[in-house]
């Protein structure tokens, strides 16, 4: 999967246990669903997986690895087309010119290969799940070789060592079992019932500032391939302060996640906040009480990658020094039955280890 700011990569089997500890789950909706590294663990685990993120980008990851069935696709077939594809000689086009030579997120070699690619793709007479395929597969393989801290809105005044390497498109890791995938608004998705028939839903919002559609714009403009026109150092897309999301708002992100989970229908929520969000856990708790007993507990995690590399300007300079390097991820589980909840979360034993202590 490819570097991806708030990825919950570490996470994932906690989630998935917590889960699993649960009673009846067998449906669970990802709402905010990103690279899809969580909505994997669930579908890996057995269960349905109803898959949502309003980027584009994040759609086609979901048709990929959620709503698509291994046992179903014509794997030979996809591995074919894929030779095909990575044998083609590179076309100086768009993507080389606006972020290999505008821009030095690839390397000009990679990027004219891009673009004979991504060209290819679009002229295959394919199934949606298999285009879905191959641009994952593209994006991929274009993560491995670029130039960047994993954002977007930079990338490196030198050329990082990975893009001198040849651009090379794998099939991705296919998962079996069964899935849907939506790209809608979290907030419009709710209102029309999108967790009516889900036992669980999970929800991992943007925390702050940070714009995915921003920070992951080539990714949003490869998918799309509109060719827009784009601006700055960091060539993004002309309508990226369009798509802001109210939860990258600090002044609207907590009547926008209180939105969402006052809308939400399943049985259980399973939320997961950063303590970097704009949200404080007193915020959260009091919003989440609303829909049951809420259970909490903190898990210490690594920052995302560009952080563990640096802080770098748009011209690719490196600038300031890394604050810190871990964080805390807040986990809240909230239903109706409270034995259920602390169990699942773990939180039990560690309110009778605490009890102990206190009175030992």
């Amino acid at each position: 999967m490819i570097k991806y700011l708030g990825s919950k990569r570490t996470l994932v089997s906690t989630l998935t246990g917590v889960v699993h500890r649960l009673p009846d789950v067998r449906r669970v909706c990802d709402l905010f669903t990103g690279t899809t590294r969580v909505a994997q663990g669930f579908k890996t685990a057995g269960y349905h997986v109803r898959t949502n993120d309003v980027a584009t980008y994040a759609h086609v990851f979901a048709l990929a690895y959620i709503e698509a069935d291994a046992r179903a696709l014509d794997l030979a077939k996809l591995g074919r087309i894929l030779g095909e594809l990575d044998a083609l000689p590179g076309v100086r086009g768009y993507y080389t010119e606006t972020f290999a030579e505008q821009a030095r997120y690839f390397h000009p070699k990679n990027g004219a290969r891009i673009d004979a690619v991504r060209d290819a793709i679009e002229g295959l007479d394919l199934t949606r799940h298999e285009r879905a395929i191959l641009l994952t597969a593209l994006i991929e393989a274009a993560d491995r070789v670029d130039s960047t801290t994993g954002l977007q809105m930079a990338y490196l005044k030198q050329w990082a060592p990975r893009a001198h390497n040849d651009l090379a498109l794998r099939l991705p890791d296919l998962l079996p079992g069964t899935g849907e995938a939506f790209c809608e608004d979290a907030a419009a998705f709710v209102r029309r019932g999108g967790t009516e028939t889900v036992d669980l839903t999970y929800l991992d919002p943007p925390y702050n500032q940070h714009s995915y559609f921003g920070n992951y714009h080539v990714w949003e403009s490869l998918v799309r391939h509109d060719r827009p026109e784009t601006y700055g150092i960091a060539r993004k897309r002309l309508d990226t302060n369009d798509h802001r999301s109210v939860f990258n708002s600090k002044p609207k992100s907590r009547d926008a996640f209180a939105a969402v989970v006052t809308g939400i229908q399943s049985r259980y929520l399973l939320v997961s906040f950063n303590n970097e969000g704009y949200l404080s856990e007193t915020d959260l708790l009091t919003i989440l009480g609303g829909k049951g007993y809420v259970a909490q507990r903190s898990v210490d995690s690594k920052r995302y990658v560009g952080a563990q590399i640096g802080i770098y300007n748009p011209a690719g300079d490196k600038v300031g020094k890394v604050s810190h390097l871990r964080n805390k991820e807040h986990l809240f589980l909230v239903g109706p039955n409270r034995q259920e909840i602390e169990h699942a979360l773990g939180v039990e034993s560690l309110n009778r280890a605490q009890s102990s202590l206190a009175f030992g």
